[in-house]
């Protein structure tokens, strides 16, 4: 069946929708744009049994004014998440990794997850962690291609947040394709009470929630509950009320059993040890999912998180890691972001040789 979907998936390039959108200005805005691009890919199947059906994959590209970049970061977002994460809509866009990227002279690329945003929807038992980590291998070939902002790309950086990282951990160790991997919001040894509590108390089916009925999602799309994405994703000290709202507006869904196949063979197992690129891990501090007694991992500062970490990664992966004071889980809506963003520069800069 690999076949047929290959050419579905070449003919569809052919057709790239491409749709300028220059973003509106905050401070220095006048220094990158960015566009909104639809994407060609496969969607899920099962072997024999449900042929992959085309599939399309909505994200923004993100570009520094001037001389084309030579490398692009690649953003997966996380769970109950769609691309907003990575440019949230509030204030002067002081909370948007993408303009932050864009206006130090870096390139960015966020789609829409298959199932969230503007990006297709299939049904939600197909959206395993294989199917997650194809549509992404094939959105690295459309990247390295010129298929997105008419740029070849020389080098991708696969960057994941959460239930996203460990989508990027399967990508880079089946594909091979990547050049680096950011990967935050996760260890290897998640909290596994507090994940049972907010399944039960944070989570709820995606049809049931007013703000996503229009998605016409099947039962097995969930959610979170309205206010609880402040206990799950942040530590409130650190966070700006104003921003966890923003966050709730733009929620969005997740299914259910791709997030388990991404939990247990992403995660656990763990995809990891099979990256053989330079790799960088970032979590916050106060990190109820990943991090504590709780998850038998001290976060407390970067040089215990790599000594607890660096099993799971072979020696090529050069791990690096970073730990943000005070940040909870999604550690990149904290009020301190900015050292997260500069550290992930630096790191991309001295192991990678990106620079604006």
């Amino acid at each position: 069946m690999r076949v047929p979907r290959k050419l579905v998936v070449a003919l569809s390039a052919c057709c790239l929708l491409l749709t300028a959108t220059v973003t509106a200005p905050g401070a220095g805005a006048s220094a990158f744009t960015c566009s909104d691009v639809d994407l060609p890919v496969s969607g899920p199947g099962l072997p024999v049994l449900l042929p992959p059906a085309p599939a399309t994959m909505h994200g923004r590209l993100c570009l520094p004014n001037g001389p084309a970049p030579e490398a692009v970061q690649l953003l997966v977002h996380g769970g109950t998440y769609n691309s907003a994460y990575w440019d949230l809509p509030y204030g002067s866009g002081q909370y948007s990794y993408q303009r932050d990227m864009a206006a130090h002279g870096l390139a960015t690329f966020a789609p829409d997850r298959l199932g969230t945003g503007q990006s297709s929807k299939p049904a939600s038992p197909w959206m395993t962690l294989s199917a997650e980590a194809e549509s992404m291998h094939q959105v690295v070939g459309h990247l390295r291609a010129g298929h997105v902002g008419g740029i070849a790309f020389s080098k991708v950086v696969i960057v994941g947040h959460s239930v996203g990282s460990g989508i990027v951990a399967a990508e880079a160790s089946t594909y091979h394709d990547v050049d680096g991997v950011v990967l935050s919001g996760m260890t290897h040894i998640p909290a596994i009470p507090v994940l049972l509590l907010g399944v039960v108390f944070g989570l709820t089916p995606a049809f049931t929630d007013p703000a996503l009925t229009a998605l016409g999602s099947d039962p097995l799309y969930f959610t979170t509950r309205p206010g609880a994405r402040s206990w799950l994703f942040y530590n409130e000290p650190d966070a700006d009320p104003g921003v966890i709202a923003a966050d709730e507006a733009t929620k969005d869904q997740v299914s259910v059993p791709g997030m388990g196949t991404v939990a247990v063979f992403g995660i656990v197992l763990p995809a990891t040890l099979g990256i053989n690129v330079p790799v960088f891990q970032a979590v916050g501090e106060k990190d109820v999912l990943f991090c504590g007694v709780l998850a038998l991992r001290d976060c407390s500062n970067a040089q215990n998180l790599r000594a607890q970490e660096a099993p799971y990664y072979s020696p090529s992966a050069q791990l690096s890691t970073f730990v943000l004071p005070g940040a909870g889980h999604s550690l990149g809506l904290h009020e301190n972001a900015g050292a997260y963003r500069d550290a992930t520069r630096d790191w991309l800069r001295d192991r990678l040789g990106v620079v604006a």
